[in-house]
Order: structure tokens, then C-alpha cells, then sequence
């Protein structure tokens, strides 16, 4: 196996670069911030960006714990790839995922400054500065479950690569980290309520809205809607268009992750 390291300090754009160099160079695994991960899907770890906490979120993306360094070794045994791109703030970093993880000595390291402009790294430095926000190279369907809650954006970068001019499309997600913000928020319950009751009672069909609840994991939300339905109205349709409105608009007004809109129709009002 073939070790590359790009390396470049925080906030430099390095997980925002790592997709085109790892092309360009062949490499179909990179390992950043704690996950092991190939093209646009994760195949193994926990992200940093979840942490609460500035240290924290440094022992994770150095795969201190060892549970988290166990199951991303195991990953790497079993897909055994022919090359991977460690990201890290600095060759000794590098070296100590390498360490955890029992991996080859690095092979090469790639400075920042060679595959990014001094613009593109000023700029990526204020954004990391006035926003707070990082880059985590896979989609947002991704990692959606694990950060339910958080501030995210997906981002679609289309490059032309290779020598027949094909357009590549590259798809990373903005998330910003709870240790990024300018203090805490919380988005109670009741608010989710809230936001689910005046969604169904604007359905058409639905007389009343008799109860809403909310349970919240981890990974998302479960909503529970009860409904008096008007007389004349397909049912099935009233709780479908219910269910689609709700999970929508949740979504977009609170950043939470929707696992289920159960919706009962209660009552038939004449």
C-alpha cells in the first residue's frame, strides 16, 4: 500500500482540495478527520466535525480512541487498497494516524501550497474564521443522519478532467461544527411542534390538528401528527401530502434530520 499525505495547517482548504488531488494522483481512499473514506461514500469511522469540543475533536481525528481506530483498521484489512491520502495539519500528525492505524510510512507528502492557490487558501482561512464552517469531502446523504441538528450545506464542484475533457462532478458538504459556534443553541421541542402543526392543519382536507409529538435521537427525529380529516377527502392522500409538508419543512427550518412523519387520521369531520 502506497501512503500520499496532504498536509497544510487548519482551515487551509485541505478537505476542500482532497477530491481532485486524490484523482489526479490515482488515490481512491482518503482518510480525513476520523473517516476512512472512498469517492463519495464513507466506508468506515466517526467525523471530528461532531465533536463538541476543539480537543476532542483533535483525538478523534487522530483516531486516539480505540474503538474508532479498531473499526477503521478493520476496514482498511478488508477493502486492502492500493493507495490512500492521509489529510493532516502536519507530517507528525500524519505520522501518529499512521501509527494508530498501522499503516506503511508515508510515501510522500504533499504541501497545501502546491495544489492550491495563495488566494484559494487566504479565502478558505476567512471563511474558516468569520463562519466557522469546514469542509467534509462526501455528499451531504452521507453524513445527514450523523449530523442532525447542525448547520449543513451541500456543495457541487463540477471540474473537467482527463484528456477526453469529461466534466467531473465533485460533491462535499459544508457542515459547521458545534465548537465553531458563536455559543449554543437549542431548537425545543415544542418549536418542532410547532413547525409540524401549522404545516398540517394548511393541508387542504384537514380540519384540525388534535395532537403533535416529537421524539428525538440521536441521528434524527420521529414526528407523530394527529388529524380530525374532512368529510370527502381521500384520506390516504391527506396524510401522504401531510407527511411530505412536514418532513420538508422541519428539514429546512431547523436542520434536523427527519426519520419518520407518522401521521393518524383520528377523526372524519362532516
Amino acid at each position: 500500500m502506497k501512503v500520499y499525505a496532504l498536509v497544510g495547517q487548519s482551515g487551509t482548504g485541505k478537505s476542500y482540495k482532497a477530491h481532485t488531488l486524490a484523482s489526479e494522483m490515482g488515490i481512491e481512499y482518503i482518510i480525513d478527520d476520523g473517516l476512512f473514506i472512498k469517492g463519495n461514500k464513507i466506508i468506515a469511522g466517526v467525523s471530528a466535525k461532531k465533536e463538541s469540543t476543539k480537543i476532542a475533536a483533535v483525538r478523534r481525528a487522530l483516531f486516539i480512541h480505540p474503538e474508532h481506530a479498531r473499526e477503521v483498521r478493520e476496514a482498511i484489512r478488508q477493502v486492502e487498497p492500493e493507495s490512500v491520502l492521509i489529510l493532516g495539519t502536519s507530517a507528525r500528525m500524519i505520522n501518529r494516524i499512521i501509527s494508530r492505524l498501522d499503516l506503511p510510512p508515508v510515501q510522500e507528502i504533499i504541501r497545501i501550497e502546491a495544489v492550491a492557490t495563495g488566494g484559494e487558501i487566504r479565502r478558505a482561512q476567512k471563511y474558516r474564521r468569520e463562519q466557522g464552517k469546514h469542509v467534509i469531502p462526501v455528499p451531504t446523504f452521507e453524513i445527514r443522519k450523523d449530523f442532525s441538528g447542525y448547520f449543513i450545506d451541500p456543495l457541487k464542484i463540477f471540474r473537467i478532467a482527463g484528456k477526453g475533457k469529461r466534466i467531473e462532478t465533485l460533491e462535499k458538504t459544508v457542515v459547521r461544527p458545534t465548537y465553531s459556534y458563536m455559543g449554543r443553541f437549542y431548537i425545543a421541542d415544542t418549536a418542532i411542534e410547532a413547525v409540524a402543526a401549522y404545516n398540517a392543519v394548511n393541508v387542504e382536507g384537514v380540519r384540525k390538528v388534535l395532537s403533535t409529538s416529537i421524539k428525538s435521537r440521536d441521528d434524527g427525529l420521529f414526528i407523530f401528527i394527529e388529524v380530525a380529516v374532512r368529510y370527502g377527502y381521500k384520506i390516504h392522500d391527506v396524510l401522504e401530502t401531510i407527511q411530505s409538508s412536514v418532513a420538508k419543512d422541519v428539514d429546512r427550518l431547523t436542520g434536523m434530520n427527519v426519520i419518520q412523519v407518522n401521521v393518524t387520521a383520528r377523526s372524519l369531520v362532516v
